[in-house]
């Protein structure tokens, strides 16, 4: 499929940048075709802001950070109509959401009437400004941050908001080899301010990524295929592990991400392991582990993974 093509060279070209991160630059890339919305989780240093600039410079999508704090309102994020005093009239002052890529660094550091301003855009990929609706540019694409040490002074994502992120990506420190690398290509001149100087070439234009959105639409899914997505829920719903499971939004997102990543190896059709390789970042967020289950040493992962064993594989 040119979808795969499409994938070898935009893996390529992150190639040239990306050091140690490769799996976690591919689940953006796929979040990104499903139309869907990222967390990423991490420690400071690990090359987050890195990767979502490098996919942005591949698909010429403009982006914009914004750092989240606690004096952060949400006129700052959406904009304001403020008072043109040359034509005495009210003018929009767009926000640093209206774009193409919207790096969300640690969300969880602003208070919650500011996360909220991101809920409607997420969503419904647009905003309301003094009852005004305004559209946002497309693809329009959220790749929150947060630290996972750090929970002085932040406001912990309340579970409607996390339900609208497709993926929870965990970004861990590099293996050696890959951190050797990386210190090398900075010892040798490597800038990651100046994308350009590393030989990093656009692949594809915004305006394309609906039509590749729409070869992803015709992948094919078999009805045991759909079953299988709905009994993983399903027996998330009833983990004796869990205080909460997966939510219909769960499995919608288990579909779309699974026939991208079929779309990606270059099939027209799903098969359960497409499934079972989204499973984790689609569900790490949304699940809550009950306080005996977490006292035990079990994460969402390992539940997750658990419950991949035992629920029936289609033939």
């Amino acid at each position: 499929m040119q979808i795969a093509k499409l994938y070898s060279a935009i893996r390529a070209e992150a190639n040239k940048v990306i050091v140690g991160q490769e799996e976690v630059f591919v689940q953006l890339f796929i979040a990104l075709l499903a139309g869907g919305h990222v967390l990423m989780e991490g420690v400071p240093g690990t090359a987050k802001t890195l990767m979502a600039k490098t996919l942005a410079y591949l698909v010429q999508a403009p982006i914009n950070r914004v750092q989240f704090t606690p004096d952060l309102m949400p006129s700052d994020i959406v904009g304001t109509n403020v008072f043109d005093m040359s034509s005495s009239q009210f003018r929009l002052r767009r926000g640093p959401i209206f774009t193409g890529v919207l790096l969300a660094d640690e969300i969880n550091r602003a208070p919650a009437k500011t996360q909220a301003a991101l809920l409607e855009a997420m969503e419904e990929r647009r905003v309301t400004i003094d009852g005004e609706e305004h559209a946002l540019p497309e693809p329009f694409f959220v790749i929150a941050t947060q630290n996972p040490l750090e929970y002085e002074g932040t406001y912990p994502l309340p579970e409607a908001q996390l339900d609208r992120f497709l993926f929870k990506i965990n970004v861990t420190y590099p293996e050696v080899a890959a951190e050797t690398e990386m210190l090398t290509r900075y010892h040798h001149g490597f800038d990651p301010h100046n994308l350009v100087a590393t030989g990093l070439k656009p692949l594809i234009k915004p305006e394309h990524l609906t039509a590749v959105r729409q070869l992803i639409r015709q992948v094919k899914v078999e009805p045991g295929i759909l079953d299988y997505i709905i009994q993983l829920a399903l027996a998330s719903r009833s983990a004796r592990d869990l205080a909460l499971g997966g939510s219909p939004r769960a499995s919608v997102s288990v579909l779309l991400a699974s026939k991208v990543y079929a779309a990606l190896q270059g099939r027209d059709y799903v098969i359960p392991d497409d499934v079972k390789t989204v499973v984790p970042p689609v569900y790490r967020h949304r699940i809550i582990l009950k306080p005996e289950a977490a006292l035990d040493g079990l994460d969402a992962d390992g539940v997750m993974a658990r419950l991949l064993k035992r629920v029936e594989v289609p033939r």
